[in-house]
């Protein structure tokens, strides 16, 4: 059965997409801990990050380098954190997070974004990547 992410990768869901290439996808956390927190996912479906093939692997580090560049560019903040956590959905992912301290990546805290929100911003990050 097909996760989450591959039906929003086959576009069989819908997504605030910020950027896409060949073997990757990132797009905008519906349940965000920080406005600006973006998943970045591989197309190759695999559930454990560390059971990726090293090129797999590779690429999907890079793109989500190339992605945190285009999320300072639109929401100030110290750093991208970033978090690899696994639980949530059985196809490896990377959370990258805007932050200004330590408290700022705590996965309790969510915070409230409606749809036109997401969108903009989905947006807004999107064209400083691409």
């Amino acid at each position: 059965m097909s996760s989450v992410f591959t039906k929003i990768i086959n576009k069989e869901l819908p997504a605030y997409i910020v950027s896409e290439d060949s073997e990757n996808i990132a797009f905008l956390d519906i349940s965000p801990v920080k406005k600006g927190h973006v998943l970045v996912v591989p197309k190759l479906e695999v559930d454990n990050i560390f059971e990726l093939p090293s090129e797999n692997y590779l690429s999907l580090f890079l793109f989500a380098k190339k992605v945190s560049k285009g999320i300072v560019k639109v929401i100030p903040c110290n750093r991208i954190g970033v978090s690899v956590i696994g639980l949530e959905v059985p196809h490896a992912h990377i959370h990258l997070i805007p932050i200004n301290k330590l408290d700022d990546i705590n996965f309790n805290n969510r915070i409230n974004m409606n749809s036109d929100e997401l969108h903009h911003l989905s947006q807004k990050i999107s064209e400083q990547i691409n």
